[in-house]
């Protein structure tokens, strides 16, 4: 299950159901359908405090991804797996997609990041990047978004 959070400023200017089906597109690449996790769609205010409270870098960001594992947690069997949270920056993603695609398209991409490194993927080398960024244009492609590409400062600081 895939649960969409909007601040409030944003909720007209966002699609909630193509980010929960972008969200969903990237579980079930990786066949973890039952998973569960939420986006939200916030300030750069709040994202820079997260940033900073938990990066340790005290500037806004894109995208934010919190992994839910908890090893020494214990769970039923049966229990869903929660995944974690993925906080996307509205500013940022309208400052990003101007002159290359829409906001709507940049917060796919920012979704689909974010999933990505719930599921285990980074970009810290070289290596890890080629194959991220592969995986982020085959799961774009088939939301239809093919021509949606990252620029080379998504994700960071």
């Amino acid at each position: 299950m895939v649960h969409v959070q909007v601040a409030e400023p944003y909720r007209d200017r966002v699609a909630e159901e193509l980010l929960h089906r972008a969200a969903r597109v990237c579980l079930e690449d990786a066949e973890k359908a039952a998973a569960e996790l939420t986006l939200v769609i916030s300030d750069d205010e709040t994202v820079c405090a997260l940033n900073r409270a938990y990066r340790g870098v005290d500037a806004p960001t894109d995208v934010l991804a919190f992994g839910g594992d908890t090893p020494e947690f214990v769970t039923a069997p049966d229990s869903v797996h929660y995944l974690g949270d993925v906080i996307i920056s509205y500013p940022r993603a309208v400052e990003q997609a101007t002159g290359r695609h829409t906001p709507m398209e940049e917060l796919v991409l920012l979704v689909v990041h974010g999933v990505l490194h719930l599921l285990g993927y980074d970009h810290a080398t070289a290596q890890e990047k080629q194959v991220m960024w592969a995986k982020q244009a085959l799961l774009l492609a088939q939301l239809g978004l093919a021509h949606v590409q990252p620029d080379e400062t998504e994700g960071d600081p």
